[in-house]
């Protein structure tokens, strides 16, 4: 039954329980509570003010050097005064147009070193990436022995500085070094890996008879890309290019084999089993229910390659600067060779930044085709 009060004026209230809570003072019958977004507004505030002296650092020693270098490819600068007090010529666009549109030697050098680039991506991705997932499933068996040695093993030339391995493969495939040697020892005889400016393509195409490399004819001679024909596209990575494309496998499958075998140890046992007792064959078990568990990881595997190896530059410093025949050439060792060789920052800046555009182009690509197709992620009405 309801009580009734008064108030301190005089006029009666009524009151429910006395658990009831009170009207608000607007008379519509709830509790005036806090905005929920003041709140938000607050951990937002905090969130900042935590995050603030890293994106200070990140602003200060990445946007910024980013955004200077820009203007730097937009000038004729030679590095020997500030490219900000206007001693600099302005060229605007010229830089681009000169690797892009023009004819004459600095396109052809920078063709030269994408085509380079683009077989030495094109066979070292697949083939790390199927490395590491092969070394990680055989790591990952229960049953083998010695896996923690196994995984040092296959873990340690990943660990080891690139420019003294660089400096031992230099030594094994020279013309009388231990490849060659090993070579004899079953009646071939190899080349000189580090002096051999042939293209892989075109010496089969030759051994087949199909293609005269000294002599091409036709379509691969009369039509030119960049400054480059046809044929010279098309001919493969040189022989001293398989060799760093060899030096870069090795050295990288072990990274990703251990990021491989993190994800092969979230998968859960009970899927594996269960697949086991419908009664699939490993070949199956990999194709059907540890690659698609594998997706996420994969594609950060092979993003990972795909921009490590269009930035390689070490193993081309050590082992060869382009030569022989500018065959090792590649566009981040040309942008290094424009600025500090030839004192042009201005077009190693716009090579940099070509190369920072083909990397989001292809990565965004690679993110499209590796996408999970079939899945609606809208609302449900």
């Amino acid at each position: 039954m309801p009580i009734r009060t008064m108030r301190a004026s005089g006029t009666p209230r009524t009151t429910g329980s006395p658990g009831a809570p009170d009207s608000a003072p607007g008379g519509t019958g709830t509790t005036a509570k806090a905005h929920p977004r003041a709140g938000l507004r607050g951990e937002g505030t905090w969130g900042w003010l935590f995050v603030s002296p890293m994106v200070l650092v990140l602003g200060l020693f990445m946007v910024l050097p980013i955004l200077m270098a820009l203007w730097v490819s937009l000038l004729h600068w030679d590095g020997q005064s500030n490219p900000f007090s206007g001693q600099a010529d302005f060229v605007g666009l010229d830089n681009y147009r000169t690797l892009l549109t023009q004819d004459g030697l600095d396109r052809t050098l920078f063709a030269t070193s994408l085509r380079n680039n683009a077989y030495y991506v094109l066979l070292t991705v697949p083939l790390q990436t199927v490395l590491a997932l092969t070394l990680a499933l055989i790591v990952n068996q229960r049953l083998l022995r010695g896996r923690g040695a196994l995984r040092t093993t296959f873990f340690f030339p990943s660990v080891t500085s690139s420019i003294a391995v660089s400096t031992v493969f230099l030594f094994l495939f020279q013309g009388s070094g231990a490849v060659n040697s090993m070579l004899s020892w079953i009646g071939l005889k190899g080349p000189n890996w580090f002096a051999d400016p042939r293209g892989v393509l075109s010496l089969i195409l030759s051994g087949l008879g199909i293609v005269d490399p000294e002599r091409p004819a036709g379509v691969l001679a009369d039509h030119s890309l960049m400054g480059l024909s046809w044929f010279e596209w098309l001919a493969g990575p040189s022989v001293a290019m398989c060799t760093i494309i060899l030096l870069a496998v090795w050295t990288t499958s072990g990274s990703f084999m251990l990021i491989f075998l993190a994800a092969l140890q979230n998968i859960p046992r009970e899927l594996e089993e269960s697949a086991a007792m419908e009664g699939v064959n490993r070949r199956q078990m990999l194709r059907y229910v540890t690659l698609p568990a594998l997706r996420p990881v994969l594609f950060l595997v092979l993003t990972l390659g795909l921009i490590s190896t269009w930035q390689v530059f070490d193993q081309v410093y050590v082992m060869g600067q382009g030569a022989p025949g500018n065959t090792t050439l590649t566009p981040a060792f040309l942008s290094y060779s424009a600025g500090f060789d030839n004192a042009d920052f201005g077009q190693g800046s716009a090579i940099a930044f070509i190369l920072l555009a083909l990397i989001l182009i292809l990565t965004a690509f690679q993110r499209w085709a590796l996408r999970e197709r079939g899945v609606h992620t809208g609302r449900n009405r």
